[in-house]
C-alpha cells in the first residue's frame, strides 16, 4: 500500500513514466484501442487507494498528495489520468456517507487495486441534473454518458432517482448482469478516456450499497471541490506537459527563423521573441501550479466535512480560481506551442496538437466564466457560493 506523499508521488512519477512509450497511439487510436495495460499499471500501483481514511485502512492523505499525483500523471497524459477522477469522488462520497458496510466491502475493493468508474451524467435533458435514470424496487434503469472509466472498472456508481424521485447514488459491479459500456467516445480531444455510453437494463442492486447523493449535497461539503480540485490539476498537468514539449522542440528541432538570424541567432531558442514568449509561457504554468498547490492546501485545511457553509465557501473558492486558470493557461500554453516552435510542429507525426485538443476539450467541463462570478461576488460582496458555499 502506498502510505506516504512521497511514495504517492513516487508511484505516479512511475507509472507516468510507463505511459510516455504509448501516449501518441492512444490519443490517435482513440475509442478504437481501449487502453487496458496502460490503466491496468495504474490500477497495481497502489495509487487508487491514497485517499481511502485511515479509519478505513487506507492511508487518509489528504488533497495535496491527490492533487500532485493527478498533476503529474497528466502531463505525460491526461486523458487516462481524468480515468480515475470520478473514482476519487466516490471514494470521497463513501468516506463520508457511505455505510459501514459499504465502506467495508468496497474499500477493500479499492485497496485491492479495483478502480469505481462513474454515470452520472447523462444526455437529453433538460438541464445537467435531469435525470431519466431510476432505481426502483431494487433494480436499477438507464443511460448514461460521459461514463469517464467505467469501461474498464470494477465496480461503477451510477446516479438515479428512487421510488420518491430523491437522488441515490448506487454502486453495482462493472461485469453485473444488465450492464453495458459502449466505446462510443468521439471527442476531438481526452480520446483516451472513452467516455462513452453506459447502460442499466434491469441491474439487481443490493440495498447497502446505495447511498443518499441528495443528502450529501444538502449539507458544507468538500465532493464538489475535491472533484473539481482532479479537473484543475489535469489542466495544470496539460499546461506542464505543453511546455515540456515545447521546450524539447526548440532545443532539439526548431530552426531559427530568417529574421532572428539576421539578428544574431544561431537556434531557435536564441531568437529574443522566442526567449520572451517562451518565459512568460513558463511563469504562466509555475502560476497555474502554484494556485492548485495552494487550493490543495486550503482544501486540507477545511477537511472533507467543513464546519459550515463560510469553510466550504473557502475551499470552493480555492479551488475555483485553480481551475479556472490552470483552464485558460493550458489552452494558451498548447496554441503558444506552435507559435514558438513553428510550422515544422505542426508536422502530423509529432501529435503535438493533442495538447491543445485536451487542453480545449476539457477546460470546457464546466464554465470558467461561472467560478470568476462567483469569486468576484465573494470578494466584492462577501457572497457565498450557493448550495452551501460549494460551487
Amino acid at each position: 500500500m502506498v502510505r506516504t506523499h512521497d511514495a504517492a508521488v513516487g508511484a505516479a512519477e512511475g507509472v507516468a513514466a510507463g505511459w510516455v512509450d504509448g501516449v501518441v497511439e492512444r490519443d490517435r487510436a482513440g475509442a478504437s484501442v481501449v487502453p487496458v495495460e496502460a490503466l491496468a499499471a495504474l490500477d497495481s500501483s497502489g495509487l487508487l487507494g491514497i485517499t481511502v481514511p485511515a479509519s478505513d485502512g487506507g492511508p487518509g492523505l489528504g488533497a495535496v498528495t491527490l492533487a500532485e499525483v493527478v498533476r503529474v500523471l497528466a502531463a505525460v497524459d491526461p486523458a487516462l489520468a481524468q480515468v480515475p477522477q470520478g473514482h476519487f469522488l466516490l471514494v470521497d462520497a463513501l468516506a463520508v456517507h457511505g455505510s459501514a458496510e459499504a465502506r467495508k466491502r468496497l474499500f477493500g475493493e479499492v485497496l485491492a487495486g479495483r478502480r469505481i468508474g462513474n454515470a452520472l451524467a447523462e444526455r437529453g435533458g433538460k438541464h445537467a441534473q435531469d435525470l431519466k435514470t431510476r432505481y426502483t424496487d431494487g433494480v436499477l434503469s438507464g443511460t448514461k454518458y460521459y461514463t469517464t472509466g467505467a469501461l474498464t472498472a470494477a465496480w461503477i456508481a451510477v446516479s438515479a432517482l428512487d421510488a420518491s424521485g430523491r437522488l441515490s447514488l448506487v454502486f453495482v459491479r462493472r461485469d453485473a448482469d444488465g450492464v453495458g459500456v459502449d466505446a462510443d467516445w468521439n471527442a476531438m480531444g481526452q480520446r483516451a478516456t472513452i467516455s462513452g455510453t453506459a447502460r442499466f437494463d434491469g441491474v439487481p442492486v443490493e440495498p447497502e450499497l446505495v447511498v443518499d447523493w441528495a443528502g450529501a449535497f444538502a449539507v458544507p461539503q468538500q465532493l464538489g471541490a475535491r472533484a473539481q480540485l482532479v479537473h484543475a490539476a489535469i489542466e495544470a498537468g496539460i499546461a506542464g506537459g505543453a511546455l515540456r514539449d515545447a521546450r524539447a522542440y526548440l532545443r532539439e528541432r526548431a530552426r531559427p527563423s530568417t529574421e532572428a538570424v539576421r539578428y544574431g541567432a544561431s537556434s531557435a531558442a536564441e531568437d529574443p521573441h522566442v526567449l520572451h514568449r517562451y518565459g512568460r509561457a513558463a511563469a504562466r504554468v509555475r502560476a497555474a501550479e502554484a494556485l492548485l498547490a495552494d487550493a490543495a492546501r486550503t482544501l486540507d485545511g477545511v477537511g472533507l466535512v467543513p464546519a459550515d457553509a463560510e469553510a466550504a465557501a473557502r475551499g470552493s473558492l480555492a479551488v475555483a480560481a485553480a481551475k479556472a486558470f490552470a483552464s485558460e493557461v493550458a489552452v494558451e500554453t498548447a496554441s503558444e506551442l506552435f507559435a514558438l516552435c513553428g510550422t515544422s510542429a505542426t508536422d502530423e507525426r509529432w501529435d503535438l496538437h493533442r495538447h491543445w485538443r485536451n487542453a480545449r476539450t476539457h477546460s470546457v467541463h464546466d464554465p470558467v466564466d461561472w467560478k470568476y462570478h462567483h469569486l468576484g461576488a465573494y470578494e466584492l460582496a462577501d457572497t457565498v457560493p450557493p448550495n452551501h458555499g460549494q460551487l
